[in-house]
């Protein structure tokens, strides 16, 4: 892709000619422009969270993607803050996701130890799942919704406003009454 040379003058000023160009007609290379200034600022920011060249050339990559999609949707005033913000999200939702994927290698010893001691699990955990669902399906559904999504699927306030369409202030009521409302079930059902 043949990178547009910027026009001279107030960078900011062309920023935002250059977002708004962008929004009104999907030209990938007017997009390539504007993400080709602050690149090095991103692959930056990428490899100070990722730690890792490779991985942060990648997400150079996919911010570009992401870009494609919510620089349509979104109003950025300050393009520069918005992608280190963006910027910033895409790395921390990374770190997040290998954390919950790492491996623990067990030791070959372990599993030949022969004092190894077969654990017998009580299934008081499985209940207190059990319970947690049941508690879940009781609630009103734009409770459940947003309660799933913030605390199940670790989404926030915006990404839950913009997947289920409800207004952000509404999002935070339906997840504080929601925590409220199974706290107070599972009390309650945990007591019987």
């Amino acid at each position: 892709m043949k990178l547009i040379q910027p026009k001279t003058g107030n960078p900011a000023q062309n920023d935002g000619t250059l977002i708004a160009l962008y929004k009104k007609n999907g030209d990938l290379e007017v997009l390539a422009q504007l993400y080709g200034r602050y690149m090095h600022l991103v692959y930056g920011v990428c490899l100070k969270y990722l730690q890792d060249e490779e991985l942060s050339k990648d997400a150079v990559m996919q911010i570009f993607e992401e870009l494609v999609v919510k620089l349509k949707i979104h109003e950025v005033q300050n393009f520069k803050s918005w992608l280190h913000v963006l910027c910033r999200n895409y790395c921390l939702m990374a770190l997040r996701k290998s954390s919950k994927n790492k491996n623990v290698p067990l030791e070959d010893t372990f599993v030949e130890n022969t004092d190894f001691v077969h654990l017998n699990f009580d299934d008081t955990k499985e209940q207190q799942l059990s319970l947690i669902e049941k508690c879940m399906e009781s609630l009103p559904e734009e409770q459940r919704i947003s309660v799933d999504l913030f605390y199940l699927q670790e989404k926030c306030y915006k990404e839950i406003a913009e997947i289920t369409g409800y207004e952000l202030l509404k999002v935070k009521s339906y997840i504080q009454n929601g925590k409220r409302n199974l706290k107070i079930c599972i009390e309650r059902n945990s007591s019987d």
